[in-house]
């Protein structure tokens, strides 16, 4: 049975695009449907503009009549995490501080998206400032998984990969800063690409912390994400730790590559706290790869159990310097109450920020301040040293690392009201960010209970061609994606 467009690949639509069988208005048309239908009960969105969407379908049929069509991209809905500037467009981060701010420019992957002739299509709610791992630190709403509305997404892009998973987009973008991209992309029965550092320019992405930063492309296949990473990767002079790495077909490269592969399993990602449905998935992944040949080796990455530590100070620092910047004074929310200009930066910040984004913020200030600054930060960069090391020593024998992207599958609402008990759920994620290294969410599953679950394969830098060979060796014949909820 052919899927609804609004379920089906950018691959295939693209094909149904170049030879008429559908009009990138008519499937603008049925993804506002869609969402007109769902949205109420998923909570993706912070806003959507359909006017401006439709206007961009019927420039693409245009393109398309006179043969002037952009690529695989053109006509095709790509929903943005309201992280992402899209000029004229809200820019919230899903705060207060930003509830009125519209976004004068595009952000460095908002224009290759529309140079390649991409609908830039709505504005997706995630945790405030990215912090969270639930989406429900938004300030406006939570996010709830399309799987089991009683869940939630995971975060902090759970607006991205709720509506990808709800059928309102056909892919979206998110950042991953410790696992933002993966962890919903695991709970959602997505794929959640994190490129490796640098490879996507940052420009235009609202802030949190900059070393860890990165954009990258949640969608139903890993064809689709080097489809969208192919689009969107590419050195950027607006951003100074963009790398100006070569940027190949990722589509037709990933076909190209064949194992197997050596892929190693760290002693460290299965112990304690991870749930028997999650391993026991993960364990079946790991047994698919060793009946294609592949050599399966048990690798150490012994820093691990610092990981956590050392995010939450690296992560909580370079927030606190972020963040300074909402001031009241020059843009984002002002207070009314303020009668000097010391009560004027108090009352604004204390008013627009959440209390998660005030926690970290506290936090990082604690951590950078005189006396404490070697003690916490400095010994935290040494650590995340360490962490990239083990990383990089494990490679001398292993082409990728297969992990589990989080200890549990998605959880219900409420159910972690302790920060510490949130902060544990990016465990397995956030040692790629300190490392730099790009990582993979893959569909591997659903649990007795119908939830999803994903399985994590993290790559070499830049070799994202091969971590997405090695992925497509194993969603070939598992194909979990193309279960849909029943909204």
């Amino acid at each position: 049975m052919t899927p609804p467009h609004y379920f089906c690949t950018i691959a295939s639509l693209s094909d149904a695009l170049r030879v008429g069988k559908v009009s990138s208005l008519q499937l603008m048309r049925e993804v506002i449907a869609r969402t007109r239908e769902v949205e109420p009960r998923v909570g993706a969105f912070n806003s959507f503009d359909e006017e401006d969407a439709l206007a961009q379908a019927s420039a693409s049929d245009l393109r398309r009549a006179e043969g002037r069509t952009l690529g695989l991209l053109d006509g095709i809905p790509i929903g943005l995490k309201d992280v992402i500037a899209v000029e004229g467009q809200p820019l919230t981060a899903s705060s207060r501080m930003l509830a009125n701010f519209v976004s004068p420019y595009d952000a460095t992957v908002t224009r290759k998206l529309k140079a390649a002739g991409a609908i830039c299509w709505g504005r997706l709610n995630l945790d405030e400032f990215a912090m969270g791992s639930s989406t429900e630190n938004s300030a406006f709403k939570p996010t709830y998984n399309p799987y089991n509305l009683e869940c939630v997404p995971g975060g902090s892009s759970g607006g991205s990969a709720a509506a990808l998973a709800a059928g309102c987009a056909i892919a979206t973008l998110g950042s991953d800063t410790g696992g933002s991209i993966r962890q919903p992309a695991s709970f959602c029965n997505v794929v959640g690409l994190k490129p490796t550092y640098g490879l996507v320019s940052r420009y235009g992405l609202v802030a949190f912390a900059s070393s860890l930063d990165q954009i990258g492309p949640m969608t139903r296949t890993l064809e689709d994400a080097a489809i969208v990473l192919g689009a969107i990767a590419g050195h950027d002079r607006n951003d100074s730790t963009s790398y100006p790495a070569q940027v190949p077909d990722y589509r037709s490269a990933m076909t190209a590559i064949r194992g197997p592969w050596r892929i190693g399993i760290p002693r460290e990602y299965f112990g304690e706290g991870l749930d028997p449905e999650v391993e026991s998935a993960v364990q079946s992944a790991i047994a698919h790869y060793r009946k294609l040949g592949c050599e399966i080796r048990t690798v150490s990455l012994p820093h691990t159990q610092y990981g956590i530590a050392a995010y939450y100070i690296i992560a909580t620092a370079e927030c606190s310097s972020n963040l300074a910047r909402f001031d009241g004074v020059r843009y984002g929310h002002r207070s009314i109450e303020a009668k000097d200009v010391n009560e004027l930066y108090f009352k604004s910040r204390a008013e627009g920020f959440g209390q998660e984004v005030k926690r970290r913020i506290v936090l990082g200030t604690y951590v950078l301040s005189s006396g404490y600054y070697d003690a916490y930060y400095l010994r935290a960069q040494k650590v995340r040293a360490l962490i990239r090391n083990d990383f990089l020593a494990a490679y001398r024998d292993v082409d990728a690392i297969l992990t589990p992207v989080a200890p549990t599958p998605a959880f219900r609402h409420g159910a972690k009201k302790d920060p510490l008990e949130l902060y544990l759920s990016d465990i397995y994620t956030i040692g790629v960010n300190l490392a730099g290294l790009p990582a993979v969410s893959i569909p591997c599953g659903f649990t007795s209970a119908g939830l999803p679950m994903g399985m994590q394969l993290v790559g070499q830098p830049f070799r994202e061609a091969e971590l997405l060979a090695i992925g497509r060796a194993y969603e070939r014949e598992h194909p979990w994606a193309e279960r849909h909820p029943s909204l």
